[in-house]
């Protein structure tokens, strides 16, 4: 994978004072972050990893204006509303608030994940924030206050600030909000792929939100997931370093098999696998039986993401469109950081 992909890239100092765009891009988590210890801090249980996609980039534009009253949020054209433009003005209230500033601002964001695609656009969504913001509020933080800054808004944002691999530190001690940010993983040269298999574009009955907190409140096996997933994410780490990308997908999959245990463990439990979700499940493992080295991940819902080589991956999704035909698939390899963008968006 190329260099840039895994190295933590400062954003370009571009844009003015007083209005900037940038754009980010969505993460798939290898290891993953199901849990919190401090909602308002948004710091995790434990550590995860996870690898920033090529594809379904989000754009954001902020303007201050000074004298408005409210902000002025839209997504697609569309004034944003109820619990996403709470999000998104308590964050411009953090940023006012490090920056000495009271103008409130418009924010126009574009995303260009397919609906239903099961990719969540709070992690790009924020990580482009928090660079636009940063830059219109005259802020200058270094890539790891970034990192910080992003993980208020959506805690998987930390690590969309970064290309490539990457790991959201928990963060310990007496200061828990300093020492939990992202930072890029060190990885050998190796290709991958991650196929996203659509197999339920609708939406969920129990929001991620909900099912993190009833499993970590009430899952007998919560705390044993969470204690494993500490030593996989040590393994993950010396399997990246050494590029052996089959046992990065043996861990990743284990990863994911035991959140959804915890969720299922849950009670109630919280069940996201559908029939679709098992026919891929089984089509990964058909496909590794069969020499193709396939590797599944699921996030809370029913669509399964499946890490392969790069070479593998038309062969994974064309499997993945023939076992489910309703379904979709979509590659993505490693992508880029979190940046500022210039006025002709480049």
């Amino acid at each position: 994978m190329r260099s840039e992909h895994a190295t933590p890239v400062r954003p370009r100092e571009q844009g003015t004072a007083g209005s900037a765009t940038a754009v980010a891009h969505p993460n798939i988590a290898l290891i993953k972050y199901w849990g919190k210890r401090d909602e308002r801090l948004v710091l995790p249980r434990t550590d995860s990893l996870s690898m920033t996609l090529d594809i379904f980039p989000t754009t954001t534009r902020i303007r201050l204006v000074p004298g408005a009253g409210n902000d002025d949020v839209t997504f697609n054209g569309v004034p944003a509303t109820g619990e996403a433009h709470r999000r998104i003005v308590a964050f411009l209230e953090l940023v006012r608030e490090r920056a000495g500033l009271a103008h409130r601002a418009v924010v126009e964001t574009e995303n260009t994940v397919p609906t239903g695609a099961g990719l969540a656009s709070s992690a790009s969504g924020f990580a482009a924030l928090a660079v636009a913001a940063a830059r219109a509020y005259g802020l200058d933080p270094d890539a790891t206050a970034l990192s910080r800054l992003a993980r208020r808004g959506s805690g998987s944002a930390s690590r969309s600030v970064f290309g490539g691999f990457a790991v959201w530190h928990a963060g310990t001690g007496t200061d828990a909000d300093l020492g939990s940010y992202a930072e890029p993983v060190s990885v050998a040269d190796i290709d991958p792929a991650l196929v996203i298999a659509v197999v339920n574009a609708g939406p969920k009955a129990v929001s991620s939100r909900e099912a993190m907190r009833r499993t970590v409140d009430t899952s007998p096996l919560y705390g044993s997931w969470a204690d494993s997933s500490r030593a996989d994410l040590a393994e993950m780490r010396t399997a990246l370093r050494l590029g052996d990308l089959e046992a990065v997908g043996e861990i990743a999959e284990r990863n994911a098999f035991g959140m959804h245990a915890t969720m299922l463990a849950a009670r109630p439990a919280v069940r996201y696998l559908s029939p679709a979700t098992l026919t891929v499940l089984d089509l990964v493992l058909r496909l590794r039986r069969d020499g193709v080295p396939a590797y599944a991940t699921m996030d809370a819902g029913p669509n399964v993401k499946v890490l392969c080589h790069r070479a593998d991956a038309d062969q994974v999704a064309e499997a993945v469109r023939h076992a489910v035909p309703d379904g979709a698939a979509y590659v993505a390899g490693p992508g880029p950081g979190a940046r500022l963008l210039d006025e002709a968006g480049r």
